[in-house]
């Protein structure tokens, strides 16, 4: 068994050279080259070429390289795709449709791996859909501008959002893709952005977005595998295997009964901490 380790996210600023050059060495699972939101229209070709370099010079370990192109409805979008034709992941904003994302594999080819970001009321209703399109790995919810486009107040039991979250969780379940929770703002309330990672992951996210390095540990440590439930998993399919070599129906744990499902979750449970050790 496989799995996918995207607990940390980093979004790192296509334009910050000292940025880039740092995240070789954060303990992040994934950087976010962006080029869309956090570069300023008149320097968007220098940071297409800025991450041209950064990604040519390498560096990054067995961190996921991901490319936030600008949407094909700017003046960029085009250039960016065709630019990044050969990388390994492209981002792309504000995706609505299918249309979008086959309008890009058309420039970019098969081989490139897309990461689609939610974060529009259209987007979430299209989120089905747009999970079921081949080629697609992570959705990642852009949860600042759906709140500002629900005219949602933002709240720390993210109410408003509710819907919208547990809807994009349960398409990429349906369709076995990865999602990823939406940014935290305040890098300065520690206490918050945890209650935040948590939060996430009751919902049922496999990791957290994120705008600052200071977020990492956090992240790192809600979305992945704390020593009490990898010693449980492994306890999980011992009795499991023990109950098979004994040629019996059913298998008990600490007086509850384990199902199959309770033995696939400890078996994900080993695979997230292989990954991540």
């Amino acid at each position: 068994m496989t799995e996918t380790r995207l607990r940390s996210v980093l979004y790192m600023p296509g334009i910050n050279q000292r940025a880039m050059d740092k995240a070789k060495t954060l303990d992040c699972d994934a950087v976010v080259f962006d080029l869309e939101d956090a570069v300023a229209p008149d320097r968007k070709a220098e940071a297409r070429e800025l991450v041209l370099a950064q990604l040519a010079g390498g560096g990054y370990g067995e961190r996921s390289l991901v490319v936030r192109a600008n949407g094909l409805d700017t003046p960029w979008g085009e250039d960016d795709l065709r630019a990044f034709a050969g990388v390994e992941r492209i981002c792309l904003p504000k995706v609505e449709s299918i249309d979008q994302l086959r309008a890009a594999r058309a420039l970019i080819g098969a081989e490139v791996t897309l990461w689609a970001m939610v974060e529009t009321p259209r987007g979430i209703a299209e989120v089905e859909c747009i999970c079921a399109e081949p080629g697609l790995e992570a959705i990642l919810m852009g949860t600042t501008d759906l709140a500002y486009q629900l005219r949602i107040p933002h709240r720390p039991d993210r109410l408003g959002l509710l819907y919208a979250l547990s809807k994009c969780v349960n398409a990429a379940r349906m369709h076995g893709k990865v999602a990823l929770d939406g940014v935290f703002l305040d890098i300065r309330d520690a206490d918050a952005y945890r209650q935040n990672c948590e939060h996430g992951r009751a919902l049922g996210f496999d990791g957290k977005t994120l705008i600052h390095p200071s977020q990492i540990d956090a992240a790192n440590a809600v979305f992945g595998v704390s020593d009490e439930q990898l010693a449980h998993a492994r306890r999980v399919i011992e009795a499991w295997e023990a109950a098979e070599a004994a040629g019996k129906g059913v298998a008990v744990l600490d007086d509850k009964l384990v199902e199959t499902m309770h033995v696939d979750e400890a078996r994900r449970m080993l695979a997230l901490a292989e990954a991540t050790a």
